[in-house]
């Protein structure tokens, strides 16, 4: 008799026993996801003003100018809006303008600051070109080390409004053998669309990487969106029959042991 009593109440506590567990489950993966944002160096798991933080910590790096930068980009504004307001009037409005225009010309000033001292870090590494082409808008669909070579000399391409552009990197004589290679075997697949070349460098020429996300912007729009979604297709065709790039993508490092670590993975080790 007693276990035909705690029958039907031990069958109406499990679904609030499995309630329990689901909600504890719930909370410990929400607190596991937080403190894995938390520690987190990608900007897409930081919040606003820590995204901010990280970038003026890295920027702060290679730009000892920067507070002072910021400073006076925040109080210049700020002393305009009081000398307005004491010469013309209004000076509640005055101020409150230079207080808006004190707060977004910073930001204004710490998003060009960053990307000066991206370049300025990365500058002179096998790979940086990646940086530049990371620069770019979202209508150009960039591919970083397409071709390469055991001298890692490099050739990365961008596909966008500019057509298709390939970019060399490297010492030049190599370089421009290796962007010759790959005009031929785009064009065979690009039918018209334009291919332009470009060696980055800080030589006559060439293209410096400070430079190389703004030069690719300004080459004449000769694609439609839907136009390079079909060169997109067909450039993906000519890659699924590439022999792999034996050189790890992105800026290559520069501690010896880091070196020595990539040059084995190169030699497929």
């Amino acid at each position: 008799m007693a276990d035909r009593a705690a029958g039907p109440k031990s069958k109406a506590a499990s679904p609030k026993i499995d309630a329990k567990q689901a909600k504890a489950s719930a909370k410990a993966a929400k607190q596991a996801e937080k403190a894995r944002k938390k520690a987190s160096t990608d900007p897409a798991d930081m919040g606003r003003i820590k995204q901010i933080r990280r970038a003026y910590q890295l920027t702060h790096e290679h730009d000892k100018a920067l507070p002072f930068l910021l400073l006076g980009a925040f109080l210049l504004p700020i002393a305009l809006g009081v000398v307005f307001g004491l010469t013309v009037g209004y000076m509640v409005n005055a101020v409150l303008i230079g207080i808006g225009i004190g707060v977004l010309l910073p930001m204004i000033v710490l998003v060009r600051r960053a990307k000066a001292a991206t370049y300025k870090r990365y500058a002179g590494q096998a790979g940086s070109a990646e940086v530049a082409l990371q620069m770019l808008p979202k209508q150009w669909v960039s591919n970083p080390v397409i071709a390469a070579n055991r001298s890692r000399d490099a050739v990365h391409r961008t596909l966008g409004p500019g057509g298709v552009v390939l970019i060399g990197e490297g010492e030049p004589g190599r370089v421009r053998a290796l962007l010759t290679s790959e005009v031929k075997k785009h064009e065979r697949v690009a039918y018209g669309v334009p291919v332009t070349t470009i060696v980055m460098g800080d030589k006559p020429g060439q293209v410096p990487l400070s430079k190389l996300a703004d030069h690719i912007k300004k080459l004449p729009k000769v694609l439609r969106p839907n136009q390079i979604t079909d060169v997109r297709q067909r450039l993906r065709a000519l890659d699924a029959v590439r022999p792999t790039v034996p050189v790890p993508k992105g800026p290559m490092p520069t501690n010896p042991r880091q070196v020595k670590g990539a040059r084995q993975a190169m030699r497929g080790r």
